[in-house]
């Protein structure tokens, strides 16, 4: 399985691509949807993990555009602001949602769901 991380906080995501190498997980990490869209277009990735709320494109916005790119990619959304409507829009494009802070196993469970949808 290899995922593709974006999220604005580099520490946290950096972090979280390190944690889910040790795991065996084969990860990238992107800051920006400008940055995730280039890293789409020269990989090939099974799921990608999008915060929703990032300066620029957000993690919904971000997802219509990587689709393009690949049909096949899936989807989680994380977020340290959840509310019931980010969750509704999550759960409407069909993926699956997490919110921050989460426990590393928690994602790794999302990430065998995603696989298994």
């Amino acid at each position: 399985m290899k995922i593709l991380l974006v999220d604005d906080e580099e520490k946290f995501i950096s972090s979280l691509a390190e944690r889910l190498e040790i795991r065996g997980i084969d990860s990238d990490w992107a800051t920006c949807g400008d940055e995730a869209i280039s890293k789409v277009k020269e990989n090939s990735y099974d799921v990608a993990v999008l915060d929703i709320k990032m300066p620029g494109l957000s993690g919904l916005e971000l997802k219509g555009k990587l689709e393009t790119i690949d049909e096949k990619l899936k989807f989680i959304f994380v977020t340290g602001h959840g509310s019931e409507e980010d969750y509704v829009a999550g759960c409407k494009e069909g993926c699956f949602y997490i919110i921050k802070p989460f426990k590393i196993d928690d994602l790794v469970e999302k990430l065998k769901e995603t696989m298994a949808f």
